[in-house]
C-alpha cells in the first residue's frame, strides 16, 4: 500500500527571528506548519521533523566558521544549533504541536559533525532508522516537503527525497518556507522541477 510522508525541516530557535542565524518569517513559517499539521495531518503516514543537531567542538566539515574566520552565508556559517542547545530546539509553535502529537512526531537529528543539509542525512531518533532507507525503501505516493531555510535544507531535503524515490510525488508547500535569500527564490524554484518536485502553494 502506498503512503505518504511529511518532512518538516530545522524549524529551530536558531533558524528563527533572533536566533544564531535567524531566517526573516521563520516564526511566521512554523505557525503555518503548526497548523497545516493541526488541519491535515491525517492525511501523512508518517511525520518527521528534522534538527541540526552540530557539535560544538568542531567546524562541522567546514560548515562553522570558526573565529577569526568570518561566514559567507553560502557555503560558511556562524555556529548555530549546537546539540542540546536552546538554539538546536524546536521553535515553540512546533514545540507545542510536538507536544500535541506525541510519538506520531518523529524527530530526526542530522548535521553532527558535518554539514547535514538534507534530511536524508539524518536518522530518527527514536528508532534509529537512516531517513534515506526509509524513503528508499517505502512505497510512498507522497511527500511534502516543508520549513527552513527554502534554498538551503528544504531545498537539499526535496531533492535529495526525488532522487531517493522517483516513482514518489515529492512536493514543496511554498507557503510553509521561507529563504536566507529570498532575491533566487525564482532560480531555486527552477532548480526544484528540473529535480521532480513539484512546487505547490497548497
Amino acid at each position: 500500500m502506498s503512503a505518504r510522508m511529511l518532512i518538516i525541516v530545522d524549524v529551530q530557535n536558531d533558524f528563527c527571528e533572533g536566533g544564531a542565524l535567524g531566517v526573516e518569517g521563520g516564526a511566521e513559517v512554523s505557525a503555518r506548519i503548526a497548523e497545516h499539521v493541526r488541519r491535515a495531518g491525517d492525511q501523512y503516514d508518517r511525520i518527521l521533523a528534522s534538527g541540526d543537531w552540530h557539535r560544538g567542538d568542531t567546524g562541522n566539515g567546514g560548515h562553522f566558521a570558526m573565529p577569526p574566520t568570518e561566514p559567507d552565508f553560502a557555503v560558511t556559517w556562524p555556529v548555530h544549533c549546537v546539540a542540546d542547545t536552546p538554539g538546536a530546539a524546536f521553535h515553540p509553535e512546533m514545540e507545542a504541536l510536538a507536544a500535541e502529537l506525541g510519538e506520531r512526531l518523529e524527530v530526526v537529528h542530522k548535521g553532527h559533525g558535518n554539514p547535514g543539509y538534507s534530511a536524508l542525512e539524518g536518522i530518527v531518533v527514536a528508532t534509529g532508522e537512516s531517513v534515506q532507507d526509509l524513503i528508499a525503501g517505502g512505497e510512498w505516493e507522497r511527500i511534502d516537503v516543508v520549513g527552513l531555510a527554502y534554498d538551503f535544507c528544504v531545498r537539499a531535503t526535496a531533492l535529495d527525497a526525488s532522487d531517493a524515490s522517483t516513482d514518489t510525488q515529492v512536493r514543496v508547500l511554498r507557503p510553509l518556507t521561507a529563504a536566507v535569500h529570498p532575491d533566487g527564490v525564482g532560480q531555486l524554484e527552477r532548480e526544484l522541477v528540473a529535480g521532480g518536485v513539484s512546487v505547490v502553494d497548497g
